[in-house]
């Protein structure tokens, strides 16, 4: 079984408006063979609690607005380090970058298909290292 077509325009449509908010390294992933509960996950991070607020509220905006959908679910809301929305056939979750290192849901799902995003999406990948770099290159410019 594959993900359904309705599926898919959630998972890209959530990617796009996790993109246009900024989000880091934003992945996703055909579980539909492996999970009866949903057909895809979507994962995308932020370097900060404020920002992974700011992603999630912006998906759950575009979804409403552009597909009629609204979660079922939303967990982690209050510490902003992971916060899941549950749509169903979708599961999006965004994770402070500190915990997508420390769950690396990737590492679960590798085996899974990945789902083809939109370019905005796409070129996000790596940014989370690329912050984490220059974090720490100003952290030592700050000791010096």
């Amino acid at each position: 079984m594959t993900a359904t077509d309705r599926s898919i325009e959630l998972t890209r449509t959530a990617a796009q408006a996790a993109a246009d908010k900024l989000a880091h390294d934003i992945i996703a992933y055909d579980v539909s063979d492996v999970l009866s509960i949903t057909d895809t996950f979507l994962v995308a991070s932020a370097p900060n609690d404020r920002q992974v607020k700011a992603i999630v509220d912006g998906i759950e905006e575009t979804l409403a607005k552009e597909l009629d959908a609204k979660p079922v679910r939303r967990e982690g809301e209050r510490d902003g380090r992971w916060v899941l929305l549950d749509y169903i056939d979708i599961v999006v979750h965004v994770q402070h970058s500190e915990e997508r290192v420390f769950y690396a849901l990737e590492r679960l799902w590798k085996d899974c298909p990945e789902i083809e995003l939109p370019q905005d999406a796409v070129a996000t990948r790596g940014k989370g290292a690329e912050h984490a770099q220059a974090r720490e290159a100003q952290d030592e410019g700050d000791l010096n």
